[in-house]
């Protein structure tokens, strides 16, 4: 394998990602400078103490994540478990990228279109949603019921299903991963007949009743694992360095 430098790493990931275009909660693109030079690279979903342990032992010199350390409101002190993660990646010398709203957003490689593509669901034309993060795309459902099937299916896992009873053949399905219920009334005005996120809230349980739309809360994580390592397969295969996804379990 060949190596690039940190700086034509985050060049790469820059130009295909394109952060400038977002309002986000947090910094997207380098948040630790490691290394200069990168020859493994490391992806995952949330830089948690437990991936970077895992980064180390893998001998990454870079890790990329959708869930970096820094997000607008918190204390900005570094103790307790901010201090033991960054201790780790100062003492390697490891190099920590986080990209947030540009990776759910990528047509292609990011959260939604990954999500899609698991779920085989054709996309529609049109985006819906603040900034345009939602998707849209086709079905063919009996009804509720089915497409929890489905999910499920694809995913793994349980979803929590809000059915609005009126057993109706799905034709256009939703979708926003993570932490997107607000989301909900948008897909609602864009004409879904279901909505696919990683959460729920209280309200969305009324609204899917009221609209008739139905609302699938499949997990945070759950939705949202498979934009970092297609954006990174990527890169480091422009780059011509390694790459490894490294899952960290997680329940949410």
């Amino acid at each position: 394998m060949d190596t690039t430098t940190r700086d034509e790493l985050l060049q790469a990931c820059d130009a295909l990602l394109q952060p400038a275009r977002f309002k986000d909660y947090g910094p997207n693109g380098l948040q630790v400078e490691g290394k200069v030079q990168i020859r493994q690279l490391v992806s995952g979903v949330t830089a948690s103490r437990a991936l970077i342990e895992a980064a180390i032992a893998e001998g990454a010199d870079a890790i990329f994540v959708h869930h970096g350390l820094f997000w607008r409101g918190q204390s900005g002190t570094v103790t307790g478990w901010m201090k033991q993660r960054l201790a780790l990646l100062l003492a390697h010398d490891i190099s920590l990228l986080a990209y947030h709203l540009p990776l759910d957003a990528h047509p292609e490689l990011g959260n939604n279109a990954q999500l899609g593509r698991v779920l085989e669901l054709p996309l529609e034309p049109t985006r819906f949603g603040e900034q345009d993060l939602g998707f849209l795309g086709q079905g063919a459902f009996a009804d509720a019921q089915a497409l929890a099937r489905h999910v499920e299916q694809r995913l793994g896992r349980s979803v929590t299903l809000v059915d609005p009873g009126h057993g109706r053949p799905l034709r256009r399905i939703a979708w926003c991963t993570g932490g997107a219920q607000s989301y909900f009334e948008a897909a609602i005005a864009a004409g879904a007949d279901a909505f696919i996120t990683g959460e729920i809230s209280e309200p969305q349980a009324h609204l899917a009743r009221e609209c008739g739309v139905a609302f699938l809360a499949c997990g945070h994580h759950a939705t949202e694992r498979y934009g970092a390592p297609a954006v990174a397969a990527r890169v480091a295969g422009q780059m011509g360095i390694a790459h490894r996804f490294i899952e960290i379990e997680n329940p949410a």
